[in-house]
């Protein structure tokens, strides 16, 4: 049966489209369970896609939903990776919601004369980190 629609593994779309650096690393995120295409979980790599699927697969700390324009033959410049999808959800710039708190850091930076002075009164005279 000659099927007049081009298809390609999932895998290697992936890394020709430049979601992913290598063709492993993309293999094993399809091998995690992470990718679905048309909303139906896949766990193989050599699940062949084409144009018009719909893929949503988490990358990094953001989940990317693209529609397949085209296969591509090979794993071009970033201009041409980028014709090969359409992005349904773009990654927003915002990363202060994203960016993990650090409770120790209020973000004043190093302690002034006061803080130290605050600091040493709280510390032992005979701690050896005192400053007097």
């Amino acid at each position: 049966m000659d099927d007049p629609r081009p298809t390609i593994r999932i895998d290697k779309w992936l890394w020709h489209a430049r979601f992913f650096k290598t063709r492993t690393l993309a293999a094993d995120v399809v091998k995690q369970g992470k990718v679905r295409i048309d909303s139906q979980p896949i766990s193989k790599p050599a699940r062949m896609v084409g144009p018009d699927n719909v893929l949503t697969f988490a990358q990094g700390h953001d989940i990317r939903v693209v529609r397949i324009l085209a296969i591509g033959e090979r794993r071009g410049p970033a201009p041409e990776a980028q014709a090969l999808y359409e992005d349904l959800a773009p990654i927003t710039k915002d990363t202060s919601e994203k960016a993990p708190k650090n409770p120790a850091f209020d973000g004043k930076g190093r302690p002034g004369k006061r803080e130290r002075r605050n600091m040493a009164s709280h510390l032992s005279p005979d701690d050896p980190f005192a400053l007097e």
